[in-house]
């Protein structure tokens, strides 16, 4: 199990609240370790976009500071472009106004990122199959392109400059199961190609994810909930299986419970594994996105 004292962050968060008239976002601290990619897993409306966008600079009317590699702050991220150098981003379809061509974007990746590689931008549009005729079309607009085309090119664009985070809101809901596969191999080169860097991104499809998830960070209307390394997490909670007679006694035990005619499963706290003694059942390791589940479940206002 990894400790703390072994985990440096990329960046920290302190503090962070963000109000609106239904909703307020609370985080009192948020870590995003150095190194590792970091999932951000929540239900919709969880408060992970309002959360992405403030680390990444996205949106600047939040309350709180984040630091970022252990020696730059906010106003730093605004006015120092070395840090601005060092963040990659991918959002929603508005984070490249609409009437742009491919051609504006990478001019105008040109002149923002000193860091930024025209022919590593090439090839990546060639890796990800951006036109579907295979030839490059600079004059394509933004606009026109499909939702899962758009995250390809704000993926080739930022994978074709040098930094050390990227920050991805839901990089893998508009693509096909080829493509999230192809995005976790593009995470897993990122992260192994240069010592440091670092990838969070927030996520629905936790399984599709999980293989390349190092740390993971559950929210639930507003709140962390729930946050660790991975293997970490998967000591924490456990998947018990168990016979319909001793259902009844084990729901008052299990962190989330159900039910078929033929028995029941539900996770459990490791550390209340003991309580089950004397039932016949059996455990198995569970997956990230049945922890994450269970803890969402547990957090949850929806009844």
């Amino acid at each position: 199990m990894r400790t703390d004292m072994e985990m440096k962050n990329a960046v920290v968060g302190k503090n962070i609240t963000k109000k609106y008239k239904n909703f307020t976002l609370n985080v009192p601290e948020v870590e995003i370790p150095e190194g590792f990619a970091t999932a951000l897993i929540g239900e919709n409306g969880a408060g992970k976009t309002t959360l992405l966008n403030a680390i990444a600079g996205i949106r600047l009317d939040y309350k709180g500071e984040f630091t970022f590699f252990g020696e730059y702050d906010d106003k730093d991220r605004e006015t120092n472009p070395a840090v601005r150098e060092r963040m990659g981003y991918t959002g929603t379809e508005n984070y490249f106004l609409p009437h742009w061509t491919v051609d504006q974007v990478r001019e105008i990746s040109k002149l923002l990122f000193e860091k930024y590689d025209d022919d590593e931008f090439q090839e990546r549009y060639k890796e990800l199959a951006i036109s579907a005729s295979g030839m490059y079309e600079g004059g394509k607009k933004f606009s026109s392109l499909s939702d899962g085309t758009k995250t390809k090119l704000m993926l080739a664009s930022v994978l074709a400059r040098d930094t050390d985070i990227l920050v991805m809101d839901e990089p893998a809901s508009p693509l096909d199961p080829v493509m999230r596969e192809k995005l976790c191999e593009l995470i897993s080169e990122y992260i192994s190609s240069k010592e440091g860097r670092t990838v969070f991104f927030s996520t629905h499809n936790i399984s599709d994810m999980e293989n390349v998830t190092d740390y993971a960070i559950i929210m639930e209307h507003g709140e962390v909930v729930e946050k660790g390394f991975v293997e970490d997490l998967k000591e924490k909670y456990i998947m018990v299986k168990g016979e319909l007679e001793d259902a009844d006694a084990a729901k008052k035990i299990l962190y989330t419970f159900t039910s078929t005619k033929y028995g029941f499963e539900g996770i459990c706290l490791a550390d209340d594994l003991d309580k089950l003694a004397g039932m016949d059942i059996a455990t198995e390791t569970a997956s990230l996105f049945q922890i994450s589940v269970a803890v969402m479940k547990k957090n949850s206002r929806i009844g």
